[in-house]
C-alpha cells in the first residue's frame, strides 16, 4: 500500500473524539474492539471531580449515544426550567462595596489620550442640527468639502456652491485644469446635499 493510500484510509478511519493506538479494550461486556472512544460512567461530574469515564469502541459508543437522555431523572418542572431560553443566565453578581477597595472608576479617572471617547461624543453632537432634521455621515463629510456647517440652510449651500464653481472652473482660471478635482468633489457633494431631508 501507498503511502498516498495509507494516508487516505487514515483519514477516511477518523472520528470525531477517537483516541488510537492506547491498547484499551471496549468496556461493553464480551466485546473484543479497541475502546477508543469516551463515555460517560458510572460516577457522574460533581464536587469532587470530573466523573468517571469509560472506553468503548465505535457501535458500542453509537449505542450509548442513541440511548443517552440528558433529562433523565428530571421532574416536569426540572426539564421546563432547564429548557428556558434564558436558563442559567440569572446567576446572582455581587454588587460593588462603596465603603472599601472596591470603588468602580470614576470617569475622570480614564485616560483617552487619542480622545476616542470624546471623538465619538463629538460627531454625535455635530450630527444634529438646529432644525432637528437628520445628516448621514456621508452629508457631513459633503458639507466638510463645501466648507459649511451642519446647520446650513438651502441658500447657504447654493451660494457657497456658486463661489466655489467660480473658483474652480477652467473657464474662470484662463484654462488651468489644476483645480479640475476639486470641482469635482463641489459637484459631487452639491448634487448629494440639494436632494438630502436636511435640505428640503
Amino acid at each position: 500500500m501507498s503511502e498516498q493510500q495509507e494516508e487516505g484510509r487514515k483519514k477516511q478511519s477518523r472520528f470525531h473524539g477517537r483516541v488510537e493506538g492506547e491498547g484499551r479494550r471496549c468496556a461493553q461486556a464480551g466485546c473484543a474492539e479497541p475502546g477508543e472512544f469516551r463515555a460517560p460512567g458510572d460516577r457522574s461530574p460533581g464536587f469532587d471531580g470530573p466523573g468517571d469515564w469509560r472506553w468503548l469502541c465505535l457501535d458500542h459508543v453509537r449505542e450509548f449515544n442513541q440511548r443517552y437522555n440528558f433529562f433523565t431523572g428530571m421532574s416536569a418542572d426540572e426539564i421546563a426550567d432547564a429548557q428556558r431560553p434564558l436558563a442559567g443566565w440569572e446567576r446572582e453578581t455581587r454588587a460593588f462595596a462603596t465603603n472599601g477597595g472596591d470603588v468602580p472608576p470614576r470617569w475622570a479617572d480614564f485616560t483617552d489620550p487619542l480622545d476616542a471617547i470624546g471623538a465619538r461624543f463629538r460627531d454625535r453632537a455635530e450630527a444634529l442640527r438646529k432644525d432637528g432634521k437628520p445628516l448621514s455621515e456621508g452629508d457631513r463629510k459633503a458639507l466638510k468639502t463645501l466648507g459649511l456647517g451642519a446647520d446650513a440652510d438651502r441658500r447657504a449651500l447654493r451660494r457657497r456652491y456658486t463661489e466655489l464653481v467660480h473658483r474652480y472652473h477652467p473657464d474662470r482660471n484662463g484654462g488651468d485644469r489644476s483645480h479640475e478635482r476639486a470641482l469635482q468633489d463641489v459637484i459631487s457633494a452639491y448634487t448629494r446635499l440639494k436632494s438630502a431631508p436636511a435640505f428640503a
